[in-house]
Parts: C-alpha cells; structure tokens; sequence
C-alpha cells in the first residue's frame, strides 16, 4: 500500500515539474518590397506609391486681423424748428407795393404856401384803374384856415389846347393845417374828357374870411388822365 501511495507522488510531482506546452506561433505572411532606383518611390506589387521624402511644409495659418471696433458715431437729435410764417414775395405784391407808395411834389412847386405835397399816383382813368388819386398838403402860413384845389385838362402829348381852369374845389382839413382831397376820373368835367391828357393841378390857401392867402404853382404835366385803360 505505501508502495502505491509513493508511486502516485512521484508521478503528481513529475507532472507539477513539466514545463508548459508552448502554443504555436502562426506562421509569418513575408511581403516583397521592390526597392527601385528612386529613393521616393516604394512598388508592393504591381502599384507604385510615391512617399514623401519630408514632411509637408503647412501654409502659415494667417490670423484675420480684426478692424478696431469704433464706437458708435451719436447723431444729435435735428432740433425742431419754430413755426415760421413764409411770406412769398412776388414781382405784382412789389408793384402794388411800389405803387401805393404816395408820390412827393416837389417843394418848389408849393412856392411857400403848401409843403409836403404828395399824390397817390401819377394816372387817374374814367373807367380803369386808377379811377381815383389822393392829394395830401400841408399849409405853410399861418393865416390858411382852408384850401381849394383847381384843375384843368391839356392834350396830350402836344399840350397845345389847354382847358380853362377848373377852381373851387374844397379839399378837406384836419384843424392842424394838413389838406386832402381824392380826385376821381368822373370829377373831369365830361365836356374835357379826352382819351389821353394831361391833368394840371394848383392849390389855394384861404383864410378864415375865405379869402384867397395865395396859391402854389402850376403843377404841370406830372400826371396822365385817360377815359380807358391804357
């Protein structure tokens, strides 16, 4: 029985002592590689591929160069104008204006007895305009409490057949020596009527009697008197 048992030791031991079977290493797949004349090229076969002899030089990365950012540009609120009135100024409102402007006679005229004579224009007509013409005086004597304005007609352009004076007309007053009178085409006597004259005008100064003081020159040829428009 000891016999038995020493002879399944020496075996158990025999065993333990063997060394591990080694598994077996595939075998090796050996590839050909055709070295030719050329160092760059390497041919597996049939197909040749051409390597790098170094690595490939990468452009430079540019780096974008940013705008400076400005800061926004403030635009100042467009203040609100005040309401202003346009007034158009035309060629016609500069004639009205021009034409109602009174006309100075000159002082000469007034030959001492009335100064500051004026007129409201140059024509007077029987049915167009003007139809009508203000005279404004102003006594230069004292004694001269009133004053009547004499017209006569002359044609015109010749001035060769002048009318008979045409007087007493009584122009009115203000109490201070100052004289006016609006003299009509109508106010022409209609047997002087023409269709072109002249309108001849003189001043008389009275005083509280209502007697003549003295009167100013002939005004002559300074204003035009038609029965129609022009």
């Amino acid at each position: 029985m000891k016999q038995i048992l020493l002879l399944s030791l020496v075996f158990m031991l025999a065993a333990c002592g063997t060394a591990p079977a080694l598994k077996a290493e595939p075998t090796p797949i050996v590839v050909t590689v055709l070295v030719p004349a050329s160092p760059e090229t390497v041919a597996a076969g049939p197909t040749a591929i051409s390597l790098p002899t170094q690595a490939p030089t990468l452009p430079p990365t540019e780096v974008p160069t940013l705008a400076p950012t400005l800061a926004p540009t403030e635009i100042p609120a467009s203040p609100v104008p005040p309401t202003a009135q346009v007034v158009v100024v035309t060629a016609t409102s500069n004639a009205v204006a021009a034409s109602s402007a009174p006309i100075p006679i000159d002082n000469v005229l007034g030959k001492g007895v009335f100064v500051n004579m004026t007129m409201s224009s140059d024509s007077v007509t029987l049915r167009c305009n003007p139809r009508e013409i203000t005279f404004n005086i102003k006594a230069n004597l004292p004694e001269i409490t009133d004053a009547l304005m004499a017209y006569r007609i002359v044609d015109n352009p010749a001035g060769l057949y002048p009318s008979e004076w045409q007087s007493n007309i009584k122009m009115k007053g203000d109490g201070n020596g100052n004289f006016s009178i609006i003299f009509g085409g109508d106010d022409v006597d209609e047997n002087l009527r023409l269709d072109k004259a002249w309108l001849d005008v003189q001043f008389i100064g009275l005083n509280k009697g209502g007697a003549a003081v003295d009167r100013t020159q002939k005004i002559e040829r300074l204003i035009t008197y038609r029965k129609d428009c022009p």
